[in-house]
């Protein structure tokens, strides 16, 4: 994936830092899923808490998003346009994108994003 917020292969711990660090409802970030190989993660925080949601290609190479149950599914040709549909109220998620949190250039590892957090 190629986009300013895909943060790669950071685990949840990491992603929840990042958003946690900014701080504000609606921050967001995409990386790896670490149970299903293919498959990405939206994690969005929303009153101190970091929802994720699975990102994924279909058989039709379409990218779409599991949502809220009972929310219709949506497909999209690329992952911008996913991210500005899901910028607006009401559609499945916890909260609107609002906030993307960029990936730092020169960051690529965990140990990279660990290294220029502080310490808890």
């Amino acid at each position: 994936m190629d986009h300013p917020i895909y943060h790669g292969k950071i685990n949840r711990e990491v992603g929840e830092r990042l958003l946690c660090r900014n701080g504000k409802d609606g921050s967001y970030l995409i990386r790896d899923s670490e149970s299903l190989p293919g498959v990405y993660c939206l994690c969005v925080l929303y009153s101190g808490l970091v929802y994720t949601y699975r990102v994924f290609k279909t058989p039709t190479d379409s990218w779409t998003v599991e949502t809220a149950p009972g929310v219709h599914k949506r497909l999209f040709r690329k992952v911008k346009n996913l991210i500005a549909a899901y910028q607006k109220e009401n559609q499945g998620l916890a909260v609107p994108l609002l906030y993307p949190v960029y990936k730092q250039k020169g960051v690529e590892t965990e140990e990279d994003y660990l290294m220029m957090q502080p310490a808890e």
